[in-house]
Parts: structure tokens; sequence; C-alpha cells
């Protein structure tokens, strides 16, 4: 990641786009939404940086990619893009849309937790809730896929990755807008909590948390 620690490099590649509706005039509430994006300071353990928005899924999108990272290792990697429709979306019930992939490698005894997927999801609903946010129709997966190593490789520990797919409504305040600034802190909470960071702040007796990362594993 080429962002310094902690804030999102001035650099748009394009992120500031009229997906869909190109020549189409920037919506002021989606301009402020994404000025609140570029403006927001984050844990110094996350490298973030613009990056260009899908086509096709709103009028107007806006899309970061951050990674935690610990020397030279990534302990985690996440994508998050900010959706605008003006008119308004029925499955989202807002003219705002939040979606997100992370993932992170696990250690095996975290990956051997069978409620693994309940906490993940936990730690997404948990950051946004610590945040005091509001949000709706929040929907998504828990992914974990294994890794085994044979041959020339065969010296490798097994390895999982967890893999979370979700997006959320964020409610909307003055002037249409939501507070995406308050929403992206608690996507980097959510990115270091499961790349085995411990808290930022006082921790949450209702947040379920899983051993920390003991680190990198070397091949």
């Amino acid at each position: 990641m080429a962002a310094a620690q902690g804030h999102i490099s001035g650099q748009s590649d394009g992120a500031d786009g009229t997906d869909g509706a190109e020549g189409a005039a920037v919506p002021s509430a989606f301009r402020a939404a994404v000025d609140a994006l570029r403006a927001a300071r984050l844990r110094p353990e996350l490298e973030v940086e613009p990056t260009r928005p899908p086509k096709r899924l709103a009028p107007h999108a806006y899309a970061l990619e951050a990674a935690v990272v610990d020397g030279e290792d990534d302990l985690a990697d996440g994508r998050l893009v900010l959706l605008h429709d003006p008119a308004g979306h029925e499955a989202w019930q807002g003219a705002f849309r939040l979606v997100t992939l992370v993932r992170a490698e696990l250690e095996p005894e975290m990956a051997a937790d069978p409620l693994l997927p309940e906490v993940c999801w936990s730690w997404l609903t948990g950051a946004l809730e610590a945040r005091g946010l509001f949000y709706g129709e929040a929907g998504g997966t828990v992914t974990m896929a294994g890794s085994h190593y044979f041959g020339a490789l065969e010296t490798r520990r097994p390895a999982t990755q967890i893999e979370i797919r979700a997006s959320w409504t964020p409610r909307e305040g003055r002037g249409g807008v939501p507070d995406a600034a308050a929403h992206l802190v608690a996507w980097g909470d959510l990115l270091c909590q499961i790349a085995g960071l411990p808290p930022s702040g006082p921790p949450d007796a209702a947040v379920v948390t899983l051993p920390q990362r003991r680190g990198p594993q070397v091949p």
C-alpha cells in the first residue's frame, strides 16, 4: 500500500467518478460524504488509499482499500465502497450503501473455533455500534477457506483464511449525508480486530474476542 499510515492519500484514481452516469454532476451529498472519508483519521497500523470503484452498482461510487501493517507484513486487508443513488434504492432503504470485503489468515487454534463465523459477524456489527452508528438492512457472509500444502511446499503449515463480505445502509443525517467518516473508522476497527490487534480504546465487555495472533507464519 502506498498511502501513509493512519490517513488517506490525496490521489483519486478516478474514484470521484460518476459510476454508470458518465458526465453527470456529482451530487453535493455524495461529495460531502467522500470529503468526510478523505478527512477521517484512522489507527496508525492502517495503510489506506483510494482505488477504482466497481462499475454499474450505483450512479456514484467511491472506493478505498486498506491493509493492517506490522513491519513488512500485512496482517489483514480489505476494501470499502461507498455507493450513492440520489433517487434512492428500494433494497437499500436509503440513498447510500456501504459494501465491504475484509480478509485475514488465521492461526490454527482460531480457525478451529466452531463459533468463529458468528464471532466475526459480531465484530462488524459491534464495531458500528461501539461508534454509536445507526444502520439498516445489514447482510453478508463469513467464509473460511483452508489450504494444505504438498510436494515441494509440504513443509508449510496448513493455513486458513477468513473472509467477511457485507453491506449496510448508513443512516443519513443533515442534508441527506451519512456520517461516512465514523463508518470508515468503525470499519478500520473491524479490520484491525480481524488482524488480531488489541482494541484502540477501552475494551467492551459485550464484544466477543478470540486469542490474539502470534504473528505472521514463516513458510
